[in-house]
């Protein structure tokens, strides 16, 4: 027994220790507050978490770059088309289905009955209007980076403002209604004509282009698929660029592997460091409880019952033992608040622990870390329902489907970075003329229910991954399925030199020659 528990304690003592980080920030988190340290003193108590955060979003480009290119450059085209396909498909239809489960739980439970008075929570009043075809269109911009350099850290954005054409006077002469009397004889000698100057003043709207800091992750990500495709069809010409960019990301997951090691340390900072932060829990919780349940009730049902539920109708496997392999990814995301910030963690995850093939994961996770947001749909529908309830707005069908359809789409736009659902859900608010000021009610826990939508955000992404490969195996000669007993030999047509140096998959693939054997 004691030998088993030791050799539970050796494969699992990275999961291990980065549980005991989460439940020691807990504790030392609530422990500090009674010392009543300072802001600044906070930042400075929290400074090892700040840099896990650094060392985590340093892996993100040269990751996102080299995965992406080395995943599809090693796929055939048919492989890589299918993949994508059904890649964007899991994540439109799981997002949908987050943004669905939200709004019948928001307008099943209507949290803002419960809520306090509005003049009890604290609004800065300031108001900001994003429209939905500005963000649309932003979107469709970062897709084609002017500059590929400038991608790596700004992000286009625009912003409308106000003009005034020049106002046209014009002079009218109306007949007034109201007699002129003499008042001598007492009777009506005409009727007043006055002369009416009127200006006309046209208000008018300009588009104004501007850059933000953030990686354009849209803009890597089309560039590395189109560059990807291309030297993946250059046959012996790309192989060179092909094992540059293979070697290249080899190297960035073993650094990724010593900066794992670092992340409970990191973890048990970040954790404390929010909850010191917190002025008053108790006053948070009376006030916007009913909204905190509702909001986490969703992400449960989504997280723990849907996602794993399509998970077992696809794979036919235990969803939660695949699961347990990423639960390191799930911490890390609890505690970074940032899906990109945990994509070299997932990554590294779904490869050593499930056993996932290299070129499904280098393909999928960094797509998904950017446009399958599950969490963040949910959210967004909620508070969005929940800001026009506290308003006493009752929202007909088609504004609910509205909220819907903007949640969905917009979700795709929000950045992997902690809090980005805030900058989204202004859209959705605009979309059916809610109050955008009104987003600072919930501003006072949006820091925890950031950490569990992004947690949600990654188990997607992992559970994506798995459904994608599962479906591909085919496409990808290979095959997870135990029970089917079959032995089937393929010819791959990719070049020799392409199968034997860049397209090795230690996990999954058995032969290394031009012939790929699928193991069944």
């Amino acid at each position: 027994m004691g030998f088993t528990c030791k050799q539970f304690v050796k494969k699992n003592a990275l999961l291990l220790a980065t549980v005991s980080g989460v439940v020691l920030g807990i504790v030392l988190g609530i422990a500090m507050r009674e010392a009543k340290l300072s802001q600044l003193d906070i930042a400075y108590f929290s400074f090892p978490g700040d840099i896990l955060l650094r060392m985590l979003k340093m892996m993100i480009l040269p990751l996102i770059v080299c995965s992406l290119i080395t995943g599809v450059a090693t796929l055939d085209q048919k492989a890589s088309g299918k993949l994508g396909a059904l890649a964007v498909t899991y994540y439109m239809t799981t997002t949908l289905i987050a943004v669905i489960i939200g709004i019948v739980l928001v307008v099943t439970i209507n949290p803002a009955t419960g809520r306090a008075g509005k003049e009890t929570i604290d609004s800065t009043g300031s108001s900001i209007s994003v429209e939905a075809v500005d963000a649309l269109t932003d979107l469709i911009r970062n897709l084609f980076p002017e500059n590929l350099v400038q991608a790596c850290f700004q992000q286009f954005i625009t912003s409308q403002y106000q003009t005034m054409r020049e106002p046209i006077t014009e002079e009218r002469n109306i007949t007034s209604l109201l007699p002129i009397v003499n008042e001598t004889i007492g009777t009506t000698v005409g009727y007043q004509v006055t002369t009416v100057v009127e200006q006309n003043v046209t208000i008018d709207y300009r588009l104004v282009g501007s850059y933000k800091l953030g990686i354009n992750v849209l803009g890597m990500i089309s560039f590395c698929i189109t560059f990807g495709i291309i030297i993946g069809r250059m046959g012996d010409e790309g192989v060179i660029l092909v094992k540059f960019f293979s070697a290249f990301n080899e190297a960035v997951m073993k650094i990724v592997g010593i900066v794992i090691w670092y992340a409970p340390i990191g973890i048990i900072f970040l954790i404390a460091g929010e909850i010191m932060k917190m002025e008053d829990p108790a006053k948070v919780l009376e006030q916007l409880g009913l909204y905190m349940a509702t909001v986490i009730a969703g992400l449960a049902i989504h997280g723990i019952l849907v996602l794993p539920l399509i998970y077992f109708i696809v794979v036919r496997k235990n969803p939660f033992a695949y699961l347990s392999g990423v639960l390191q990814a799930l911490l890390t995301a609890v505690a970074t608040s940032s899906s990109s910030a945990t994509l070299p963690v997932t990554v590294n995850c779904l490869e050593q622990n499930n056993k996932l093939d290299k070129r499904v994961t280098r393909f999928v996770l960094p797509i998904g870390a950017t446009i399958n947001m599950d969490g963040t749909a949910l959210y967004e529908a909620v508070a969005a329902i929940f800001i026009a309830q506290a308003n006493g707005i009752v929202l007909n069908f088609g504004q609910i489907v509205t909220v819907s359809v903007t949640a969905t789409f917009a979700s795709i736009g929000a950045a992997g970075v902690p809090q980005a659902g805030l900058v989204t859900l202004i859209i959705v608010l605009t979309a059916v003329g809610l109050p955008t000021e009104d987003i600072t009610l919930i501003l006072a826990i949006d820091w925890l229910l950031d950490r569990l939508r992004t947690t949600v955000n990654v188990l997607g992404d992992s559970i994506g991954a798995g459904v994608v490969a599962h479906l591909s195996r085919k496409d990808l000669h290979l095959d997870s399925d135990p029970d089917d007993a079959t032995t089937d030999v393929t010819v791959d047509k990719r070049p020799p030199s392409y199968t034997s140096d860049v397209f090795e998959n230690d996990a999954m693939n058995e032969s290394k020659d031009q012939f790929s054997f699928t193991k069944m």
